[in-house]
């Protein structure tokens, strides 16, 4: 089939859409009642929808996945709602009738779903990580930009209590300039063994054409795609790094006010063409910020036994590490942030001290309820549509929390081989790694 670069193609479709740009022009505000589209409606989409239509201002207008056994199970909450297994014929019916398009959808299809809203004025809440490849982050990120658009990337514990805290408590100083993150999962969405062969008939209630979108067409095969396993494989998700790691760099990196790192190395095993590593430990440098030394290191560790033993992880009285987290080392101490609903712990000359409250705004007693925390950033989404709020994570933010992760998935093509970043190109300065920078869309 006919194929076609990213780039290229939104910067077509830009020329072709003169639409609204922003939630004023659409008419949102004090009154109005926000009108929701949902893309993917099955696993973390069902999530999405239940968030975002718990809102008491949101009418679920339309729902498409291309899994009819998920679509029919979110009919039965939204009985209204108009069905579709295509979002380019749902967008294109239903333009005038939706004011914002949530993106609960595979990785590789986040920038096309949210594109081709964007083009058209809409609002956009699309889950993490914002992207599939760097020049999407960037193209999402400029295109947000020159409409004017409430955006935001679905991290929700970007807006949980503790992790709001450790920022305030970094930013405050309470362990001095930080000069190193430890960052850790030991999930496994990676893949170390061969591409599977031969071909399975596809579920009657899977459309897969659709399902592959703009990624390169392939025979189905039960157990490897959907629903549940694509994040393992290189042309649909970002591995475990893509996945748990947006959520535990985010702390971190907003607290620090990073941007993108100079360097980055992946120690993990030599690539296979089809599957992430299962076990990757990748070592990005910084440029030092007002909150951290001249530098900074960042070092991410993901699977099985994930994190390697270090100096730096040691904690008092011989505890155990939470199974996933992050450790701030600073000239004052060190911050223990679990993952998560926990409080961040002070450690100074190998002692648990206290939190010193007094150097943040009061942030009230700890919140731990799930439900209430979880809804907190899909609503502030959904007010932020309607003015009276503002997106706490929009595409400005998220697209370069999105590039960092995707520069350290990107290195794991390149085994122990440190990678060199320029962030005002966009490009790195070993050619072959740039051939993954982007990638070509199917017409489908």
């Amino acid at each position: 089939m006919k194929r076609r670069h990213f780039i290229r193609n939104t910067a077509l479709a830009s020329l072709l859409m003169q639409l609204p740009t922003s939630a004023m022009s659409l008419g949102f505000g004090d009154g109005k009642r926000l009108r929701t589209a949902h893309v993917g409606v099955g696993g973390m989409g069902g999530a999405d929808l239940e968030a975002i239509s718990s809102h008491e201002l949101v009418d679920v207008v339309a729902l498409c996945d291309v899994d009819t056994n998920a679509l029919d199970a979110a009919k039965k909450l939204h009985p209204n709602a108009k069905l579709y297994s295509d979002y380019r014929v749902l967008l294109k019916e239903m333009g005038d009738d939706v004011d914002a398009v949530i993106v609960s959808t595979p990785d590789h299809t986040h920038a096309p779903v949210s594109m081709m809203a964007m083009e058209m004025g809409k609002p956009v809440y699309c889950q993490k990580p914002l992207t599939h490849h760097v020049s999407e982050a960037r193209a999402m990120q400029k295109l947000a930009e020159d409409k004017n658009l409430v955006t935001q990337m679905g991290i929700q514990v970007h807006s949980f209590y503790d992790y709001k805290l450790a920022t305030l408590l970094i930013q405050a100083g309470i362990i001095g300039k930080v000069k190193t993150v430890h960052a850790w999962s030991p999930k496994n969405w990676g893949y170390d063994g061969p591409e599977p062969k031969g071909s399975d008939p596809v579920p009657k209630n899977l459309d897969w054409n659709l399902w592959l979108g703009t990624a390169a067409k392939r025979p189905y095969k039960d157990g490897y795609y959907h629903p549940g396993d694509w994040r393992k494989l290189l042309d649909y998700g970002c591995g475990t790094l893509g996945d748990m790691g947006v959520h535990i760099f985010d702390t971190p990196y907003n607290a620090l006010q990073l941007k993108v790192p100079t360097t980055i190395v992946n120690n993990c095993r030599k690539p296979n063409g089809y599957g992430f590593p299962e076990k990757n430990t990748v070592t990005y440098m910084f440029p030092g910020t007002k909150y951290t030394d001249k530098t900074l290191k960042w070092v991410w560790y993901d699977g099985e036994g994930a994190p390697a033993a270090h100096e730096d992880l040691k904690l008092p009285n011989g505890d155990k590490l939470p199974s996933q987290g992050a450790m701030f080392i600073g000239e004052k101490g060190r911050l223990l942030l679990p993952h998560f609903m926990k409080l961040p712990q002070l450690i100074v000359d190998g002692k648990y001290e206290d939190l010193d409250m007094s150097l943040v705004p009061d942030q009230g007693p700890p919140v731990r309820d799930y439900g209430a925390e979880g809804k907190k950033h899909y609503h502030q989404f959904v007010d932020a549509c309607l003015g009276t709020d503002e997106c706490s994570a929009p595409f400005s933010y998220s697209s370069n929390l999105t590039e960092t992760i995707l520069l350290g998935v990107i290195a794991s093509r390149f085994p122990n081989k440190t990678l060199h970043w320029d962030d005002a190109t966009a490009q790195f300065s070993e050619a072959e790694a740039n051939v993954f920078l982007g990638g070509e869309y199917r017409d489908f």
